[in-house]
């Protein structure tokens, strides 16, 4: 047993000397309770972090789309009125409750919508025609929308373009009307090839993956203006879905083709320079993860996996 352990110390400090010191989340294997509640394709997952809910949806024949689990993994319900193939997930809190917002990219009567549905799976509020593949000329005509964002004054970032015909990110206010629309389809400054997933942080900075492009591009909350991009991380596999922690000191990002989690160093206000990776956690072959939410008060990381059908929970040390 000792000389196993010297020779792991061994083999640890001759290849990864740096791995020790810098490991910044372990996987919390009891969570959740029951994964056998996943039945279906594990895209997306959103955290409550004020009442301690993990909202998941999935995709599959006969399936519930949408698992709602505590933050101790115990299975609490589920509802699938309306909802056909999720992709993003989102929960918004205000002072007088809590909503669950969904990206819905199916093909069928509900599809090609963003919808808000309240925490127990009530729909309250739909975006865009459903059914109906938009085009890049009407704002709230989606084609296959990728993920939303919701900042706590009200205002919505939607990326619209999970392989449809439109590349683009919108942001809408409180009342849902358009405030600023910008992107195309291509690589150039702006444009885009399947923008996956949108957050803001506390500086006033829209962060989108541009999957497709293999980077991160970055833009003005209030104009819509282009800040800057990051591609130095993303030659392997482009990011599938971006983060912040709950300091905004790190960018979490999703790599599904390498199955791997970045953690990249947030930049200061006012320079986006280029990415840099702090760490990264590998997981295991074929996972894929998806999109990931992270727990603003726990600092806990939640990845949806598509091809583990399962969502795990990444702790901070």
């Amino acid at each position: 047993y000792i000389f196993i352990l010297y020779s792991q110390v061994l083999k640890a400090e001759h290849f990864f000397p740096w791995r020790e010191e810098e490991q910044m989340y372990k996987l919390d294997i009891g969570w959740p309770k029951t994964p056998e509640h996943f039945t279906g394709q594990t895209f997306c997952v959103a955290v409550d972090s004020v009442h301690g809910l993990v909202y998941v949806g999935q995709r599959g024949n006969n399936v519930p789309k949408v698992l709602v689990f505590s933050e101790d993994g115990y299975f609490l319900h589920s509802w699938n009125d309306t909802v056909e193939m999720p992709h993003g997930i989102f929960v918004w809190n205000t002072a007088i409750g809590s909503s669950v917002w969904i990206t819905d990219v199916g093909t069928g009567k509900y599809g090609h919508t963003v919808k808000q549905y309240s925490p127990e799976g009530k729909l309250m509020q739909v975006l865009g025609t459903p059914g109906n593949a938009g085009s890049s000329l009407i704002p709230l005509q989606f084609d296959q929308p990728a993920e939303i964002f919701v900042d706590e004054t009200g205002e919505v970032y939607v990326v619209d373009g999970d392989g449809g015909m439109n590349n683009r990110l919108l942001k809408l206010s409180d009342d849902y009307k358009e405030i600023w629309l910008t992107g195309t389809n291509g690589s150039g400054i702006g444009q885009f090839k399947i923008p996956h997933s949108v957050t803001v942080d506390a500086f006033g900075r829209v962060w989108v993956a541009d999957r497709g492009n293999k980077r991160i591009q970055v833009f003005d909350k209030v104009t819509g203006e282009w800040l800057g991009s990051w591609s130095g991380c993303f030659s392997e596999d482009g990011p599938s879905s971006v983060r912040f922690t709950a300091d905004y000191k790190y960018l979490i990002v999703a790599q599904l083709n390498i199955n791997r989690l970045a953690i990249l160093a947030a930049p200061p206000v006012g320079s986006i320079g280029d990415c840099v990776m702090v760490h990264s956690v590998q997981l295991a072959d074929e996972t894929n993860p998806h999109l990931v939410d992270v727990d603003m008060r726990s600092g806990a990381v939640y990845v949806a996996e598509i091809g583990a059908q399962q969502v795990q929970r990444y702790v901070p040390l």
